[in-house]
């Protein structure tokens, strides 16, 4: 039964739900995601986070059978950030973005996740 719910239609879904959430949790005063929480956040941090939620719905409901391409687009996506991040100097991903080492890890982590997920995940047919 669990098997039939793992495709890249639901996971698209849990991501993009997942990044709603936290970007929720951006804009209120908690010591996980905050602008001192262990993950350093601000407005346009939280904002990313809601996009980034908005497009995985987007791609479950839109893009219906092609939800795989979207999670290895957004995969790749983070990735490229998670590398950026690495390479920013200070706590500013272009001049815009909030971040510290903890983020830049997470970043990493996720990017690595999410493409694992695009690649193994697959459509229903």
């Amino acid at each position: 039964m669990i098997m039939s719910l793992l495709h890249s239609r639901n996971i698209a879904l849990a991501f993009g739900y997942t990044f709603i959430v936290v970007a929720a949790l951006g804009f209120v005063p908690n010591p996980l995601v905050s602008p001192h929480g262990v993950f350093a956040v601000n407005l346009a941090h939280n904002l990313v986070h809601l996009l980034t939620g908005a497009a995985f719905v987007a791609g479950a409901y839109v893009f219906r059978g092609k939800e795989q391409s979207v999670i290895l687009a957004l995969g790749t996506l983070y990735f490229a950030v998670a590398i950026l991040g690495f390479f920013t100097k200070g706590d500013m991903l272009l001049g815009i973005v909030h971040i510290n080492e903890a983020d830049r890890w997470l970043h990493l982590g996720l990017a690595i996740v999410i493409i694992a997920s695009g690649m193994i995940f697959k459509p229903i047919k």
